[in-house]
């Protein structure tokens, strides 16, 4: 349904307004501006037009309520939204400018086309942007370094909010493809602590690191792609790895099924990480294997499907320029150190160096659960799954 035309009183004030505007006479404009609103309240540019003549007239609180009309018509109004980040700007109300001119730079991303002199104002909004973004910086750098000596939990939560604070570190929710645990933090990477079982697993980096190496050599049908879609599935983000080995994989346990292929081959890895507390869930876990990227190669953005697991990674050979991130937080591997993370929050990896990067990948349990929980999601899983066909 097309909107009515405007009225006819409305039409002729803002020609008057206009004329008025190209002679020079901004108060005869805004008078014939206000005629014009007052006779179609309804039309967005018509406000625009008053808050033009209020601007060239200094006047800042009629402006500001003209712009206030034309937004509460259409909040999507980019030039008004615009207007409204530099009047905000301008009469130094520095804290309500940031989050408008955040606005206008989301808006103006939508743009097909960017004039050159819009992209001048916009360049002069992130210019001031930024001055302020550096102020908020510097006390957020203030309060992180406060907290110098505060526990390793205490610490990274206090750096995460002071750079949401200050602009420069985005929050990821958790995003579950399958069950979701209620009331669990939301963690990145989870505290060492939780896993005192660490230093065994990584004492053990150099046996596990030769018999990778040895199974490398002549890995037979042991190695496969890691991403194996169905056949006809639509291109999408893992189309450049499906089935590919430039993701590789070397299970030692899927969904809870030994792999005698590898175990036989890996005899020191298999004993270690069966005395290690894995998530063991009938048909489901433990999930255990060697994963490998080849050199140039990156894993697309993803999330996982359960938050009640943690994901570990030993790193086994980790070239420089390797990097992994999970959240708002970026890390390299080291070798013969592990890290455990929940990836159910946005993450992604790539390589950036000239050869393979190789770790080794275990699922357990999200150390925020208590072992009656745990037992609790086995048992759920394990009826579930014997329920259904």
């Amino acid at each position: 349904m097309q909107p009515a035309p405007p009225p006819a009183a409305a039409l002729a004030a803002n020609r008057e307004g206009m004329a008025a505007l190209d002679a020079g006479d901004a108060a005869s404009a805004l008078t014939a501006f206000a005629r014009a609103t007052a006779a179609d309240p309804s039309a967005g540019p018509l406000w625009k037009n008053l808050a033009h003549a209020c601007r060239l007239l200094g006047d800042d609180a009629g402006e500001r309520g003209a712009l206030d009309s034309a937004l509460a018509l259409d909040r999507t109004d980019f030039v008004a939204q615009l207007r409204l980040a530099q009047l905000l700007q301008r009469t130094g109300k520095e804290r309500d400018a940031l989050l408008a001119w955040d606005g206008v730079r989301q808006l103006a991303a939508r743009l097909p086309e960017t004039a050159p002199a819009l992209a001048e104002e916009l360049a002069a909004g992130e210019l001031y942007s930024n001055g302020l973004r550096s102020r908020l910086a510097a006390v957020a750098d203030a309060v992180i370094a406060s907290s110098a000596g505060a526990g390793e939990t205490q610490a990274r939560r206090i750096a995460a909010f002071a750079d949401h604070a200050a602009g420069r570190r985005h929050v990821y929710a958790n995003a579950c493809a399958g069950l979701y645990y209620p009331f669990l933090p939301a963690d990145e990477f989870f505290d060492a602590r939780h896993f005192p079982w660490f230093a065994e697993l990584e004492a053990g980096a150099g046996a596990i690191r030769s018999e990778l190496d040895a199974l490398l050599a002549a890995p037979g049908e042991a190695l496969r792609p890691y991403i194996r879609q169905e056949y006809g599935t639509p291109p999408n983000d893992w189309s450049a790895l499906d089935g590919s080995l430039d993701w590789a994989a070397c299970f030692l346990w899927e969904y809870g099924a030994a792999n005698p292929a590898v175990i036989e081959r890996c005899p020191q890895t298999a004993a270690l990480l069966e005395a290690l507390p894995l998530a063991r869930i009938p048909g489901r876990g433990p999930n255990a294997f060697f994963s490998m990227l080849r050199a140039g190669k990156r894993i697309p953005a993803h999330t996982g499907v359960t938050n009640t697991r943690a994901i570990v990674h030993l790193a086994l050979d980790a070239p420089p320029r390797c990097g992994f991130r999970v959240g708002g937080e970026t890390r390299e591997w080291v070798e013969g150190k592990a890290f455990a993370f929940d990836d159910t929050i946005e993450h992604e990896a790539w390589n950036d160096s000239d050869r393979s990067r190789s770790v080794l990948i275990l699922d357990v349990w999200n150390p925020h659960l208590s072992p009656r929980e745990c037992e609790a999601i086995a048992a759920y899983f394990e009826a579930s799954d014997k329920s259904l066909a």
